[in-house]
């Protein structure tokens, strides 16, 4: 994953992430005191900055589209009409939503294209308008539509403030394309995740400050290094038993806490185990958030039989033995739709929906680590992208992928995976060409992968 060049030394003095919790006589953390102490130096730079850009970088789960709608709720309070750019439908639909929810009386316009109408459940909010034509949704204090709308948005009055959200999954040349459309712009996205993707060969541009395949946060910051750059240092998602792990392993340069504390999140399951390797790696991630169901090494096709049956006994069993999920708020029963099974390859995904069919379970979300991007559930259940490989290509390497597949679940993970992943990375060599000018990526896959197999092997069941 590229990111860019980020300073390793400590955060500045008196940054919330210093001051609550990290270092010789610090305060105790209180998360959201430095949630909110970051939220305020954002608005800051973003309503009263003079600069022309202002990068927020987040977490998984750190609350980047309530960000993103307190902004420009502020914004147009202060008498200002912004643009919003999001990179999906959906999540254009959501934060259209999420405005009108806040503010019913603020006036949103959608911006959709005439083959991809908004969701109708839009329809339910009177002061949303939507139209295929931005002249029918200028006097809208507030327009939202996808990069790729906008680009084709011509001869019109810039406006003053942009927002743009999940602006690493947006690539520069997308960026290019909008940026005509206004004066200043608050970025916010997650620098873990995903690269954007990009369905042609970008080697011709590696190295060089136009490069389209790199992300828009990194090309703008590599043209304008004195940006204001700021982090959400909390992440309400994850457990107090995932965070650590997920801040070492994927965020070296922007560590964040977890919103919770120990034992504040719990999984408990109304039925006892019945001894066997699936229920004991259950019973296992219930206490301590995570588990690894290890099947024995081999070189298998990429839709491993046995392990896609593994992934779906986990899932059965979580369901037959009655799974509870604890927080703060009252004990929630784990429904399908609150578990979510994570892959690397569409291929799998569809195996891993035929076995589930098989043992009678609907309503799972199953999908790859691109499809469950932004999404959130209780309880997930990945199946390893090195599981059963005979080689360790960029692919299955790629650090946001991990990632994202580690970071959706708010109290427990299981990983299903078969054994030798650890000897795989050891003699996987280092194929990829070095090019000038191109940011190291850091971590780099073959290091969060270690860091996140050592973790797990504490909390390794065999199958």
């Amino acid at each position: 994953m590229t990111q860019p060049v980020r300073s390793t030394g400590p955060d500045p003095a008196g940054s919330p992430y210093e001051r609550f919790g990290h270092g010789r006589g610090a305060e105790p953390f209180d998360p959201g005191r430095a949630a909110a102490e970051a939220t305020a130096g954002i608005l800051a730079d973003t309503l009263h900055g003079s600069a022309r850009g202002v990068v927020v970088d987040s977490p998984p789960g750190a609350g980047k589209s309530t960000l993103v709608v307190r902004a420009a709720r502020e914004l147009a309070a202060a008498g200002e009409s912004l643009m919003i750019v999001a990179q999906t439908n959906a999540q254009v639909d959501d934060l259209a939503a999420r405005l009108a929810t806040a503010d019913p009386e603020l006036p949103v316009g959608r911006l959709h294209g005439s083959d991809s109408p908004p969701d109708p459940a839009l329809d339910r909010h009177p002061s949303i308008a939507k139209s295929t034509s931005v002249a029918d949704l200028r006097e809208r204090q507030v327009v939202i539509a996808t990069a790729a709308k906008w680009a084709y948005v011509k001869d019109t009055e810039p406006w003053r403030h942009a927002i743009v959200d999940e602006a690493y999954q947006m690539r520069s040349d997308a960026l290019l394309q909008v940026a005509g459309l206004f004066e200043r712009a608050l970025f916010v996205g997650d620098p873990g995740q995903l690269d954007p993707f990009s369905v042609v060969g970008a080697e011709q541009w590696a190295g060089l400050s136009w490069d389209p395949s790199a992300s828009a946060v990194v090309t703008l910051l590599a043209h304008n290094p004195g940006l204001p750059q700021h982090r959400l240092p909390v992440s309400w998602r994850l457990p107090a038993s995932a965070a650590p792990l997920v801040s070492r392993a994927f965020y070296p340069y922007t560590p964040f806490r977890s919103g919770t504390g120990e034992g504040d999140r719990r999984l408990g399951f109304g039925a006892a185990g019945d001894g066997g390797p699936v229920d004991r790696v259950l019973d296992e991630a219930a206490e301590s958030g995570w588990g690894l169901l290890e099947l024995p090494a081999r070189h298998t096709p990429r839709t491993d039989p046995e392990a896609v049956r593994a992934v779906a006994a986990v899932v059965r069993r979580l369901l037959d033995r009655g799974g509870v999920a604890f927080s703060a708020d009252e004990p929630a029963p784990l429904t399908a739709e609150r578990i979510a099974v994570g892959t690397a390859h569409r291929d799998q995904a569809a195996a891993v929906r035929a076995a589930l069919s098989e043992v009678g379970v609907a309503g799972v979300a199953v999908d790859t680590a691109n499809r469950l991007q932004g999404r959130e559930f209780d309880v997930t259940v990945v199946l390893h992208p090195l599981s059963g490989r005979p080689d360790a290509t960029a692919f299955h390497l790629e650090t946001g992928r991990l990632c994202v597949l580690a970071s959706r679940h708010r109290h427990a993970c299981v990983v299903v995976c078969r054994a030798g992943v650890a000897e795989l990375l050891d003699e996987h060599p280092s194929s990829e060409p070095v090019r000038l000018g191109v940011t190291v990526k850091f971590p780099d896959g073959w290091e969060a992968n270690h860091a996140v197999l050592s973790h797990l092997a504490e909390h390794r069941v065999a199958l």
